[in-house]
């Protein structure tokens, strides 16, 4: 152990882990079981200030850096062979339910976060899975079942502590820090470690919702209605398409079990009764194999495909937007989605018009206001020894749908080689971003992410 490491341990409130100690093993791993790092120090923050002092530590030794939130990060950008920040301890949920508010810590999870809002029926847009975290999820734009009525996690943030690369804890809003918060919204974990999140909340409890499955012959009669369907359908609605091997759910016949099939994940956040209006119409396209259709609390939602994705699954990912879904990029799902290997894989097609498109592309970091399409290939499986076939079925899927779709994609769902796509993805705010990057991180400590490098100094 390193006398930097021994001299830390006098002022560092949490645990600081180290080979050689018994937690160790444990707490160097991620979520996505194909990333391998041995990092020389974890520091599991219990505060702000043992994140400043990390900070500290890992600029003054020159070790890559790598912040971990949740630890849902595909390309692995939690960890690193040098420094690691971990936040997971830092998960409080504070909930202001005159104000409409919650604040939730730096290593929260949507788990966490709609446990503490949920009882006061109340919620903001969170993720598709409950074990994802709140930081990395919001910092890339945040993407979830209410998008269309609320927008994005990042446009329902009103402000954020952040602990700077110079070690310094700033809090960021539309009245502090401006030209930092607008950053945050979207731009990634490239301008420091977030400790803290503050939320707009909503009048969200419980939804109309769930899964209907369709036979594969009929994906394309409900992918053209879809599209169709979500251009003007009212905002408290969002549901998506989804190419899923049927999992021995009890609903589904078991004689179905282990087959592709075209299924559709469906919530409107309203009243019952004109949600199950709703949902009837997207049943009516063609005979509905399988479905679990109810009334059930927000947060059960948000764990339906938990069980799906547990940690420890090999991962790669590619995601595309587009402003229409065409009939090329339907042909190109028809071929490529019933090869879903395993029934851990799935390609979903998130819309992501309605409240997140009536936001102006400068007035945050994310960009892709004019997309109303999201669409992420997601290739999980328990065997590496399958790796190489699943990752060719990401790869060849997303090949194939690039010319209908933007050069741009979603940083949360990009993989570890899309880096070469980050600049188009922020678009006419990349500039922006880089001159940003230069004053609040000049020297890129925090480049384990999907990088944007601090621009040139003027000169």
């Amino acid at each position: 152990m390193s006398r930097a490491v021994v001299e830390m341990r006098d002022r560092f409130r949490g645990a600081i882990i180290t080979p050689g100690d018994e937690a160790y093993e444990r707490s160097r791993r991620v979520y996505n079981a194909m990333i391998d790092r041995r990092p020389e120090v974890i520091f599991r923050a219990a505060d702000a200030v043992d994140v400043r002092e990390a900070v500290r530590y890992a600029r003054e030794t020159g070790l890559d850096l790598a912040v971990r939130g949740g630890g849902h990060s595909v390309p692995g950008f939690g960890t690193c062979d040098g420094v690691v920040i971990d936040l997971s301890d830092m998960r409080a949920v504070r909930v202001d339910p005159w104000a409409r508010t919650a604040r939730a810590g730096g290593g929260a999870t949507w788990g966490d976060f709609n446990a503490a809002t949920y009882p006061f029926g109340l919620a903001t847009t969170g993720g598709i899975i409950s074990t994802t975290g709140v930081a990395g999820l919001t910092l890339g734009g945040g993407i979830g079942h209410l998008t269309r009525a609320y927008g994005l996690s990042c446009d329902n943030l009103l402000s954020a502590d952040v602990v700077t690369a110079d070690g310094d804890l700033l809090l960021a809003s539309t009245r502090q820090n401006e030209d930092l918060f607008w950053a945050l919204r979207g731009g990634g974990g490239n301008f420091g470690i977030v400790t803290s999140f503050e939320f707009r909340l909503h009048p969200v409890k419980d939804i109309y919702g769930g899964l209907l499955f369709f036979d594969l012959r009929d994906a394309g009669d409900v992918l053209r209605f879809y599209r169709e369907f979500i251009a003007d359908a009212p905002e408290r609605f969002s549901g998506f398409p989804a190419f899923q091997i049927a999992p021995p759910l009890p609903f589904i016949p078991e004689a179905r079990h282990g087959e592709p099939m075209l299924a559709f994940v469906t919530c409107w956040a309203g009243p019952p009764a004109e949600g199950e209006a709703l949902i009837d119409r997207i049943g009516e396209v063609a005979p509905v194999v399988a479905e679990s259709i109810g009334v059930m609390p927000y947060p059960a939602l948000n764990t339906a495909f938990d069980q799906l994705v547990p940690p420890g699954l090999q991962h790669y990912w590619k995601t595309a937007f587009a402003g229409e879904l065409t009939d090329d990029a339907i042909r190109v799902h028809l071929e490529h989605g019933p090869q879903v290997p395993v029934v851990n894989s799935t390609m979903h097609i998130y819309p992501i018009n309605g409240a997140c498109g009536r936001v102006a592309p400068d007035a945050t970091a994310f960009a892709c206001r004019d997309a109303n399409f999201a669409t992420v290939i997601a290739g999980m499986w328990p065997d590496p020894i399958d790796n190489e076939h699943n990752i060719r079925w990401v790869r060849d899927y997303y090949a194939a749908l690039a010319p209908a779709s933007d050069q741009a994609g979603y940083i949360n769902f990009m993989a570890g080689d899309d880096q070469g796509r980050v600049k188009a993805s922020f678009r006419q705010n990349y500039d922006r971003l880089a001159r940003l990057k230069r004053r609040y991180d000049p020297g890129n400590l925090f480049h384990v992410n999907q990088n944007i490098a601090p621009a040139p100094a003027a000169g």
